[in-house]
């Protein structure tokens, strides 16, 4: 690496340092792969132009004078990229070149010229790359490995992930491997589903979804109901009031691909997907992990994994990246007149490895109309191409050029009416005419067709499209926006509404987009400024914070309007609290508080929600305490007030809990709105009524009117569900909030799922996947940004401790839910956690350590909520030795146990140890008896062990799993035991089997109910049981 190119990437390490961002937050801002970003800032690489570096850097943060010497060091760097290229051009043109790429040409085809066509310009300028049209497909070249992993595919059995995606650059053979894959899957008798993502389509929800699904729309009469409204709802086929929860338009995604497969194995292939709009691409997510078990494939293709919402994370990927030497000459050589010397090496140096840059290139040469190569400004690949393209479009008939066009804006416009006018575009190379439509012969020809028009030629396009699209508002809408020269207040209407419809459907990222063009159209300044705030707070619940800042400065600059300004600002705060800056979100909420307090009391209580919300984060008291101060100024009447209500809630949920309950239950009504059903809900399970909590969630949920909470917001009921006992759900929706947060870059709502599964794994014995999140939650987040996941991400770590019976380890985690003076290190989350610490203690001989703490907190708790009160009680008996029977009695007393059931057994496992400690065996049976019942019931194996071990003591013996029990189990189960009991761990038992470790663990925790252990050396000492008995082998 050069001195020059060092120097930059120094710059970029250090901007991204300060920054605190992540690379995969960075990359996915600033629309780059990891990867590139990576080499970028490793010194690996040099951007070929400065803009990547400049919008890293802005997202960095930096200041004007380091993006001027971040220009001025980029410049050295590029120079010193470009002398080195030129040396390396000059060694190789000595030597063989080969490399791998995808053959468009059949090997030992004519060496000859082909003769232009008749419609075909001949006199095109000698500058312009023009390409004459590829003959047809051939076999790949160089792509054995790829062609390999794509049949491996469609081969794997049920239960493995059924999900594979193909990135690579524009131009790689993405799509080619596509079409292999899918004659590969036609030959072994599958049915095949295919969608391919538009770049004019990206912004229209749900629109690749209805491409892929038409084919067998028609079976969607015999979905469930709820289901099918969803569905039809979301495709505008459905005129009657249905729901637009995507989790039904999910589920029934799910169900219909999964009936289509029960006939025949299916193969659903999603072309582009980078261009696949992204309420689509969250439901194709919710499909894909749901498929396991089904016989259905899916197989996508995308230039980079960072824009495909809901498909980013946990699936396997095959890159395609450039091509060696050997396989670039292998593929040269198959054209029809390939380029030999000088050309050659400048085909292949200005090529970088692309499949069809070289293609492309050879055909330019074959037709005479290759452009001399300026040596040392390369042009990026995809600029070459599209001038290619933007040739052969030029050279057709008006006719054909006209409908070309059209096709480009929009290709669901345009049908093969008269195919001699598409015969010049297809003998182009340009598309492929197929039964019911026209395809582009490559997702580049559309866009370099586009973008070769003139304005006006594509004003006129769009227009033509709004006119055929009379019964599609919302895609009309956006063609006139699209056609707009100037502000325009009808088409800025009509693209509001758009953005509204697409609002209720959960669309938030589209109609962010739509309501900021809307604002663009406005012809009033305020007007732009309302529709900037709009656009806005749509972008928050997509997760866009960067953007937010973006819109809010726009609103700003419109407007001198008060309250337009203090709105922007509210929202600008309210993305800051969403980020790790929450101490400034803080600072600048407060103060939008205060400005709005004398006029707009509303908006100012608004602002303290949301610093109520950033002090629940954080757990720091002078951000309460901010809050508590300025509540009252802002007026709002108690029991009528949600804003208000919430403030409070989550600020002290606890001395108040009585008149905070009597507001809650005066507010839920039977027409609230999602939104209020999730705040109130959210209310109810700070408050510990997590009954009514849960129900208030799934009224949400289930509303058929008003958008959906976004999945990243929804930890609250997944804690809910996991005091409740409903752990599967609870998992679920841990599951939603990190495909949430990895979609919108949120590091506090990824660290907060974390701890959600950590949690759940510790309960139900799978310590080493609870050990893992908990220790990424807190790797992610610090403690003073994000305190309240810290000390659910410690409790995690100390109940993963207590499963495993180390208990020093359990009070070393524990003891750090309370700061050293022994009061809560998080004024809610550490609560819970009280009796846990105070049994870690009692079994460690830590009884005063824990005492302290527990006396701290007592005033509070004798005063809060049945649960807190019964954990003061719970850890008071357990530290009183032979005086704690007032205190289990107290503890068992107390009413709602029902609804937390976990917690009621181990109160109920404390209680029965303790009885039989002191000879009242009898009594203790039933204690016992009722916890083990909840503990198998959950699934908490360790839990349920220990239990097992005091009845036996009791004189109570349980049933041990029958010889046959390893046989009950599936082949790929048997297969997973058995590794397990060989000392694997989930990620080398995953990577053996090609499952993902949650997988593993998945199957470990259903297999150890069945065979009656808890620990992976006790499954070892079954295994060999079984052995010595004479069980017979896995079952095939």
């Amino acid at each position: 690496m050069g001195t020059e190119t060092e120097g930059f990437a120094g710059l970029l390490r250090l901007l991204k340092e300060r920054s605190g961002r992540s690379y995969g937050v960075l990359a996915r801002q600033v629309h780059m792969s990891v990867s590139t970003v990576h080499r970028y800032c490793n010194g690996d690489a040099v951007p070929m132009d400065f803009a990547p570096a400049d919008r890293f850097a802005r997202r960095c943060g930096a200041t004007a004078d380091e993006l001027v010497e971040l220009h001025r060091r980029w410049i050295l760097a590029d120079e010193a990229r470009r002398r080195s290229r030129a040396t390396s051009a000059v060694t190789t043109s000595s030597t063989a070149v080969a490399g791998r790429a995808t053959a468009a040409g059949a090997a030992g085809a004519p060496a000859a010229v082909p003769e232009p066509s008749a419609h075909r310009n001949a006199s095109a300028p000698p500058e312009t790359f023009l390409a004459t049209a590829p003959t047809s497909p051939g076999p790949l070249v160089g792509r054995d490995t790829e062609v390999e992993r794509t049949a491996e595919l469609l081969r794997m059995p049920a239960g493995t992930d059924p999900v594979l995606i193909v990135t690579g650059d524009p131009g790689a053979g993405k799509t080619a491997l596509l079409d292999v894959a899918l004659d590969t899957a036609r030959a072994a008798g599958m049915r095949v589903l295919r969608a391919e993502g538009a770049e004019p389509e990206a912004e229209l929800a749900f629109s690749g979804l209805h491409q892929l699904l038409s084919p067998v729309l028609a079976e969607a009469e015999g979905l469930p109901v709820r289901q099918r409204g969803a569905l039809l709802a979301a495709f505008g086929m459905n005129t009657q009031e249905a729901e637009r929860d995507p989790l039904l338009i999910g589920l029934a995604a799910c169900t219909l691909l999964g009936r289509v497969a029960e006939r025949k194995r299916l193969l659903v292939v999603v072309d582009d997907a980078h261009w696949i709009d992204a309420d689509s691409l969250r439901t194709l997510g919710f499909v894909a992990r749901r498929l396991h078990g089904h016989q259905v494939v899916l197989l996508i293709a995308a230039r980079d994994t960072v824009r495909l919402t809901g498909l980013n994370r946990g699936h396997r990927t095959l890159e395609l990246g450039p091509l060696d030497t050997a396989a670039a000459n292998q593929l040269l050589d198959q054209q029809g007149c390939p380029p030999t010397g000088l050309t050659r090496l400048h085909v292949l140096d200005q090529s970088v490895g692309n499949p069809l840059a070289l293609i492309e290139f050879a055909a330019a040469h074959a037709a005479g109309r290759a452009a001399p190569v300026r040596s040392g400004e390369p042009l990026p690949p995809t600029e070459r191409l599209e001038r290619s393209f933007a040739h052969r479009w030029r050279q057709l008939p008006e006719e054909t050029r006209q409908i070309l066009l059209l096709a480009a804006a929009d290709t669901t416009v345009v049908t093969v009416h008269d195919p001699r006018v598409w015969l010049p575009a297809e003998d182009a190379g340009l598309v492929r005419l197929q039964s019911g439509g026209v395809r582009f012969h490559h997702p580049l020809v559309r866009s370099a067709l586009y973008h070769a028009a003139t304005p006006q030629q594509r004003r006129q396009a769009h227009l033509a499209a709004a006119a055929a699209l009379a019964d599609a508002p919302d895609r009309q809408s956006w063609h006139r926006a699209a056609a707009a020269t100037g502000p325009d207040e009808d088409v800025a209407t009509a693209l509001e509404r758009t953005a509204e419809r697409t609002w209720q459907r959960g669309g938030y990222a589209e109609a962010a987009t739509a309501w900021n063009r809307a604002a663009e159209l406005s012809p009033v300044p305020d007007e732009g400024a309302r529709r900037f705030v709009h656009a806005a707070q749509s972008a928050i619940l997509s997760g866009q914070m960067s953007w937010v800042e973006q819109l809010t400065d726009q609103a700003l600059a419109l407007t001198d309007d008060r309250s337009l300004r203090a709105l922007a600002a509210l929202r600008a705060g309210q993305a800051l609290a969403l980020t790790p800056q929450r101490a400034v979100a803080a600072g600048v909420l407060l103060r939008t508080a205060e400005d709005c307090l004398a006029v707009y009391p509303a908006l100012a209580r608004e602002a303290l929600a949301t610093v109520a919300l950033v002090a629940y984060y954080t757990g720091d008291p002078a951000q309460q305490h901010a809050v508590e101060q300025l509540l009252p100024r802002t007026g709002g009447e108690r029991g009528k007030d949600l804003v208000r209500l919430w403030t409070q809630a989550l600020t002290d949920p606890s001395s108040d809990r009585e008149g905070l309950l009597a507001d809650l239950h005066a507010l839920v009504g039977d027409a609230n709105p999602p939104g209020e059903l999730t705040a109130l809900g959210t209310i109810a399970w700070l408050l510990d009524e997590t009954s009514l909590a849960l129900t208030l969630f799934h009224r949400a949920a289930h509303r058929p009117t008003g958008p959906p909470l976004p999945a990243g917001l929804r930890c609250a009921a997944g804690w809910a569900n996991l005091e409740h006992g409903d752990w599967d759900q609870a998992r679920k929706v841990a599951d939603a909030s990190a495909q949430g947060a990895a979609d919108s870059g949120l590091a506090h709502t990824a660290a907060a799922a974390l701890a959600l599964h950590a949690g759940l794994s510790a309960l139900q014995g799978q310590t080493e996947a609870a050990r893992t999140a908990a220790e990424e939650a807190l790797a992610s987040v610090t403690p003073h940004g994000s305190g309240a996941v810290v000390v659910r991400a410690r409790w995690a770590l100390g109940m993963a401790a207590t499963a495993e019976g180390d208990h020093d380890t359990a009070f070393a985690h524990l003891r750090m839910l309370f700061t050293a003076e022994g009061k809560e290190a998080h004024y809610h989350a550490s609560l819970p956690g009280l009796a846990d610490m105070a049994a870690a203690a009692a079994r460690t001989g830590r009884h005063d350590q824990a005492t302290l703490i527990v006396e701290q907190v007592a005033d509070r708790l004798e005063h809060g909520s049945p649960r807190q009160r019964t954990a003061l009680s719970r850890a008071r008996a357990l530290l009183a030795g032979p005086a704690a029977a007032p205190h289990f009695t107290a503890a068992l007393a107390q009413p709602g146990a029902e609804h937390r059931p976990f917690e009621h057994a181990q109160t109920l496992l404390d209680h029965g140890e303790w009885l039989r400690r002191r000879l009242r065996t009898g009594e203790a049976r039933v204690p016992l008896t009722t916890a083990l019942e909840i503990f198998r019931r959950l699934g908490a194996q360790p839990w349920a062990a220990r239990t097992t071990s005091e009845l036996r003591a009791a004189g109570i013996r349980q049933t041990a799993p029958a010889p046959h029990a390893l046989q009950a189990l599936t082949a790929q189960q048997q297969q997973i035991v058995r590794l397990a009991a060989q000392g694997l761990t989930n990620r080398e038992i995953g990577e053996r089997l090609m499952l993902s470790p949650r997988t593993v663990g998945s199957h470990l925790y259903r297999s150890f109910p069945e065979l009656g252990v808890t620990t992976r050396a006790q499954l070892r000492d079954l295994l060999d049981r079984f052995s010595a008995a004479g069980t017979p082998p896995e079952r095939a």
